[in-house]
């Protein structure tokens, strides 16, 4: 669909779309819609060990990935649907913790499942989500 704007951040997220051939988000109309992302160091594809830590950096890496896309971040997230292994208390504290720190103005919809595979060996957590920026569609519009 070539008529899409497709984005992947800076160093890991242009390396997932040169290797593995796919985008961090993409920009339909006034969305956005993330990828899933995990808890990596975004330079680097290093994964967190521990799961705090990991649900931590999805959150960071959800809000990079919104701003390359030209979205204003967390605060237009109306969707979220998260992937856990495994999903257990911990992690739904974690989430619970991130959704009250990058959203403390609106509770958007959530999908929380637990999973019994994720795509790479040390991901514990993946986080895509949906954001409405009319604003950002009308720039990324008239910049093309």
């Amino acid at each position: 669909m070539s008529h899409l704007q497709y984005y992947a951040y800076e160093k890991f997220g242009v390396r997932q779309r040169e290797v593995v051939g796919y985008s961090q988000a993409v920009r339909v109309g006034d969305r956005i819609e993330v990828a899933g992302q995990g808890g990596w160091d975004p330079d680097t594809g290093v994964f967190e060990k521990e799961i705090n830590a990991q649900i931590d950096l999805a959150f960071s890496n959800v809000d990079l990935a919104l701003k390359d896309a030209g979205g204003k971040g967390w605060e237009q997230v109306f969707r979220i649907n998260s992937y856990h292994l495994p999903l257990n208390r911990e992690a739904e504290e974690a989430m619970v913790r991130n959704l009250k720190k990058w959203m403390p103005n609106h509770q958007p919809l959530w999908t929380c499942i637990g999973v019994a595979r994720l795509a790479e060996d040390d991901m514990r957590v993946e986080i895509e989500v949906s954001a409405h920026d009319p604003e950002g569609a009308a720039t990324a519009k008239t910049s093309k």
